[in-house]
């Protein structure tokens, strides 16, 4: 039975995540996984409730510290139901955002600090740290037009370009600080360029597990 893999794609708004999901998707399966692809917040029906409430554009209102446990919440029982039983089964998950979106969102441009995030996820997250975890790097600028382009806005993406330059430098910023967990790619590049260093990078993973 293959070994589990867990990989957590982040990135600004509009940095293409979805795409290179689809993409690395077809490759794992390629290789022989079951992929479950989930995402954050949601992926089960508590985690989707919650995530109508953290986004719902009419909650202006909503405290840093609100907004920081209600992700947590979504993410305790995305762990539980879904990410945590497949993983240990031997699959393999792919999660457009995870704890990584937390300490950049809340923790750097909401300024409730990292460590003080992170401890408050060590009970959603349990063992469950990525094996990988790609960001695509975007100036916000750049971002939020794709995603104006695309959508009606929620409440997160309508926040401020200010908070929007802090959330990139935000993952600038970790991946700094976890580099052998964070691969950091331009997320200008074409996307096929974009899905060849993802593949490149899961490839050195499941060689290593297979040895």
């Amino acid at each position: 039975m293959n070994k589990g893999i867990f990989i957590t794609m982040e990135g600004p708004d509009g940095s293409g995540k979805s795409t290179q999901i689809a993409l690395l998707k077809e490759y794992l399966e390629s290789e022989g996984y079951d992929v479950l692809i989930t995402r954050e917040p949601g992926g089960t029906t508590i985690s989707e409730a919650i995530r109508g409430i953290i986004l719902n554009k009419n909650y202006t209102e909503m405290s840093p510290v609100t907004e920081m446990l209600l992700y947590a919440s979504a993410r305790a029982q995305l762990i539980a139901e879904v990410i945590g039983p497949v993983l240990d089964r031997g699959g393999a998950v792919i999660s457009d955002r995870f704890v990584d979106s937390s300490l950049v969102y809340q923790g750097m441009a909401r300024g409730l600090g990292v460590d003080a995030v992170y401890e408050v996820n060590k009970q959603a997250i349990g063992k469950y740290m990525p094996d990988v975890t790609f960001m695509l790097d975007l100036p916000a600028e750049v971002g939020i037009s794709r995603k104006k382009d695309q959508k009606e806005l929620d409440r997160m993406e309508l926040e401020s370009l200010d908070f929007h330059r802090k959330v990139a430098e935000g993952y600038r910023k970790l991946a700094e600080k976890f580099p052998d967990r964070i691969e950091t790619i331009d997320a200008t590049l074409p996307i096929e360029r974009i899905s060849d260093l993802i593949k490149d990078r899961v490839r050195v993973i499941l060689n290593d597990d297979a040895l």
